[in-house]
């Protein structure tokens, strides 16, 4: 059993109640590369942010469960070689699809897991979620638990249709399930195609997709159920034209491509929603940089050479999203 608390990591309790009332979100940021991390550390360092450094099943798959375990507890001295004396960073599993999963992570040291159990019959949700709070409370560990369900792909999580949370089940399920936070269904969904061009209409100027708006009377209608009760939007990534038209400049193939607007997460992030969970920007921000590298220097071969652009890509936009969109900078109980 590794306590999270000697890694130097911080659960989510109190960087939640501080977003919630002050009206901005802690970033979520998947990772699963070294350069990741350090982008990640980089970025919430010098805008003085919390920040959560999320692990999906499909990264603990790819980069190995301890290897990452290792890797977080790297990123607090790296935090603290690069002048911050007081982190606040928390390791979370994204999407744990069982009990046992969640209970190996919080037996390996992190410090936050979520149990999806969106999928399942509400009662068997409801049970599974429980097991799982009992469980991770026993050792300070907060658990997030989601209600309602996300469309799109993104790593091992897939589903074809969304369904919007029901508000009237909030107060039965966060009660029930003792939950600390409840990740909830708006519109929001998974990956770079996060709509369908049929759900879109098209700018006349640009013929670039427009998005429809997320559902904000659903979140108001929770926050009125469960007033200052936390809340997760997942899939929530922009998915910036920026960074497709330079993919696609460089011999990438991504059509159609998009997320969700700025300006609305932007009004998510003052309401009770104090996390946001941001996966694809990254990919997209590491892939842009890498294909634009390879095509202006095709003699290169060394991984440090391309990986470096990627790396400075990724925490320009890791920054950009804490300033501009989230909120979070200059949040750090203390530096």
């Amino acid at each position: 059993m590794i306590n999270y608390k000697d890694l130097g990591l911080v659960n989510t309790r109190e960087m939640f109640k501080r977003a919630v009332d002050g009206g901005y979100a802690i970033p979520a940021f998947n990772f699963n590369t070294m350069e990741q991390m350090q982008a990640i550390v980089q970025a919430a360092v010098e805008t003085k942010s919390p920040v959560i450094m999320q692990v999906s099943k499909g990264a603990r798959k790819y980069a190995n469960p301890t290897i990452l375990r290792f890797m977080a507890e790297g990123a607090v001295a790296y935090a603290k070689e690069l002048g911050c004396e007081h982190p606040e960073i928390v390791l979370h599993l994204d999407h744990g699809d069982s009990f046992e999963t969640c209970k190996d992570c919080i037996d390996m040291g992190f410090s936050s897991v979520m149990f999806d159990g969106s999928a399942l019959p509400y009662e068997e949700n409801i049970k599974i979620s429980r097991q799982v709070v009992e469980y991770a409370h026993k050792f300070d560990v907060t658990v997030e638990c989601e209600l309602g369900v996300l469309a799109g792909v993104e790593d091992e999580v897939a589903a074809e249709v969304s369904h919007y949370t029901k508000p009237e089940e909030v107060i039965d399920f966060a009660t029930r399930t003792g939950c600390d936070s409840l990740a909830i269904s708006i519109g929001t969904s998974h990956g770079a195609y996060k709509f369908k061009p049929e759900q879109c209409t098209r700018d006349p100027k640009t013929g670039k997709l427009v998005p429809p708006p997320l559902a904000f009377d659903v979140l108001h209608q929770i926050e009125k159920k469960l007033p200052g009760f936390p809340i997760v939007l997942h899939g929530s990534s922009s998915v910036p034209q920026d960074e497709v038209d330079t993919i696609n400049a460089y011999g990438g193939k991504l059509p159609d491509a998009i997320g969700i607007p700025e300006e609305q997460l932007r009004e998510a992030a003052k309401s009770a929603v104090c996390k946001i969970n941001i996966d694809s920007d990254s990919r997209l921000a590491m892939t842009a940089a890498i294909r634009k590298h390879f095509v202006e220097f095709p003699s290169h071969f060394d991984p440090r050479q391309y990986l470096t652009p990627a790396r400075d890509n990724m925490k320009k936009m890791y920054i950009h999203k804490i300033v501009n969109v989230l909120g979070s900078d200059g949040k750090l109980a203390q530096c």
